[in-house]
């Protein structure tokens, strides 16, 4: 049991603590050896910390499918780069495969040597970069990462002494200028040009969808029907609905308290109210109706509380439940863990805290508030395998709801509690009879196990598509890109929105990058059908590479798309 509710906590609290980075992310931290003279050379590092058993493919990957850390230097106007120094590989031992991979572990250096022009005025040269690079452990990799940096090089007169930074020393002993490679030129970042001579295909700004009304938004692979009929909803102006979409917040909160109140026809929580009753002083024991009313209110609301405050703790810490359910990790977690807990609804696994409650309420005067308070929380916090799971699934759910915008999911949990907590005032009273105890109580709690398997059998789907989704070659998705280019799709959202707004087009935005399988699944199949391709004939189709989602403009692009993973679609029609 104490393994299982460790469990619980680490899963809601990995979710807690994952959701906010959205991926695992390395710590880059620019290092300048000291100032430099105009005409000189500088000599510059990047000091890279990956987490804690992650790593990421080296500079020259030995398995093409993988993604290279991969360096960009934008060499500011005199300054050339001359060579970039990467670290020794590490050989990693692949979980399959014979080769060992060739890879960056937990703190490496990279060095960067640049020249120095000799019209450089004294001052700070600012020499910006970006380091991309895909956080893997030995089980799979994580979509790429973008890490944008700034070196400040102090540029000093010629009469000035050169006094490297000393605190710096150790790191730059450790790398091997003078044998690193000269970078590509397709590695690094050219001048950027000044705003007005940017060409408007080269700025894909978000602002640019403001001109536009999202007539329809969808994502992940789509067979040929159900995108078909995604096109004809947002034509027809009709948005799909969910379980609780359109019924308005009071029909999903009913359908919690309800939930909340079946709960108490379960085996582990039936039996103990009157037992818990008797602990607090109520029931039959009470002095009077009011004041057994009173210390069942309190036992009830207490539990009502406990499940209100937790459930908003994790709602409001977790972010959007799209960015924690883009973890494979996360998602399996939450099957395996469901997958328990609806054994243990058919007595196939013993979990049940209920016990607990009457030896932690055998001290204290019965008849207290404080104490029927009291218990009622420690009895939210105890109550067994007949009410974490469902307490689990209504946050899980809460969280998902929130992320759409929906504010009442803050108060799901709390109605759940309210839901439990409604026999207790009224048995508390001493006015109404509890059911008597019987096999129907075993039904009801194994009703509850076959929905929390399906719950598990979703969520472990769920994990193997985002796994499966990683096993993809890089260089197939770029070529199938390149295909529907040449087949008339715009590869630059500005462009394509400009087109859409002149000619008054709707518009399709397909959000891709290279590490996603189902990119390259929907080019190949759905998107190649000749029923799709008939019905987005008068379309402008826009191929946006959303290749780092958390860097703009794909972060704010992707937000407008309601896109928790790619591939992601939108249908777009200009403003009258």
């Amino acid at each position: 049991m104490k393994r299982f509710l460790a469990l619980a906590l680490v899963l809601l609290g990995g979710a807690t603590a994952g959701a906010q980075p959205g991926r695992p992310k390395a710590t880059v931290v620019p290092l300048v050896e000291g100032p430099a003279h105009a005409g000189s050379s500088a000599r510059l590092a990047l000091k890279v910390t990956v987490p804690e058993g992650l790593h990421t493919q080296s500079n020259k990957p030995r398995d093409p499918l993988f993604i290279p850390t991969t360096l960009a230097v934008d060499a500011p106007a005199n300054t050339t780069v001359d060579e970039i120094v990467w670290p020794p590989a590490v050989d990693l031992k692949q979980v399959t495969g014979d080769k060992p991979l060739s890879v960056f572990e937990r703190e490496f250096l990279i060095g960067v040597k640049a020249s120095l022009g000799t019209s450089l005025e004294p001052g700070d040269l600012r020499v910006p970069g970006n380091l991309r690079y895909a956080p893997c452990d030995v089980n799979l990799c994580y979509p790429p990462v973008t890490a944008d940096v700034e070196w400040t090089i102090r540029v000093v007169p010629a009469t000035s002494p050169i006094r490297p930074d000393s605190t710096q020393a150790s790191s730059f002993a450790g790398i091997a200028f003078g044998t690193g490679e000269r970078p590509r030129t397709d590695t690094i970042k050219p001048a950027a040009p000044a705003p007005e001579a940017a060409p408007a295909a080269a700025r894909d700004n978000p602002s640019l969808l403001d001109d536009f009304v999202v007539a329809g938004k969808t994502g992940g692979y789509q067979n040929t029907a159900a995108f078909l009929e995604f096109i004809r909803n947002a034509e027809a102006g009709i948005e799909p609905r969910g379980m609780f979409e359109g019924r308005g917040p009071l029909a999903i909160l009913l359908l919690v308290l309800i939930g909340g109140l079946a709960l108490n026809l379960t085996p582990c929580v039936l039996p103990m109210i009157p037992i818990n009753l008797a602990i607090i002083g109520a029931g039959a024991q009470a002095q009077s109706r009011g004041r057994g009313f009173l210390l069942g209110s309190a036992y009830g609301g207490a539990m009502a509380f406990v499940y209100g405050v937790l459930g908003l703790i994790v709602i409001l810490t977790a972010g959007t439940f799209g960015t924690i359910n883009s973890s494979p990790w996360f998602n399996l977690g939450i099957a395996i863990l469901f997958v328990i807990l609806g054994l243990a609804m058919f007595d196939l696994l013993l979990i049940d805290f209920s016990k607990y409650s009457t030896r932690l309420g055998g001290s204290g005067a019965r008849g207290s508030v404080m104490l029927a308070f009291t218990m009622g929380a420690i009895a939210a916090l105890l109550a067994g395998a007949c009410v974490a799971p469902v307490v689990i699934q209504v946050v899980l759910f809460s969280s998902n709801l929130y992320a759409t915008g929906t504010r009442v999911a803050l108060a799901l949990p709390f109605f759940l509690g309210i839901g439990m907590a409604i026999p207790w005032p009224i048995a508390g009273a001493g006015i109404a009879a509890l059911p008597k105890p019987g096999q129907w109580m075993v039904r009801v709690k194994q009703a509850f196990g076959v929905f929390i398997l399906a719950t598990a059998a979703y969520y472990g789907y769920e994990a193997f598509s985002l796994f499966s989704n990683r096993w993809v070659d890089p260089g197939a998705v770029t070529s199938s890109v390149q295909e529907q280019v040449k087949a008339g799709w715009h590869s630059s959202l500005a462009e394509g929105l400009a087109i859409a707004k002149r000619d008054r087009k709707p518009v399709l935005i397909d959000a891709w990058a290279t590490w996603c399988k189902n990119c390259l699944t929907m080019d190949k199949t759905t998107l190649a059908s000749e029923d799709v391709k008939r019905a987005l004939s008068g379309y402008v189709k826009i191929k946006f590479e959303a290749e780092d989602p958390d860097t703009e403009p794909a972060r704010e692009i992707l937000q407008r798309m309601s896109a928790a993973g790619l591939p992601a679609y939108a249908i777009l029609k200009p403003k009258s």
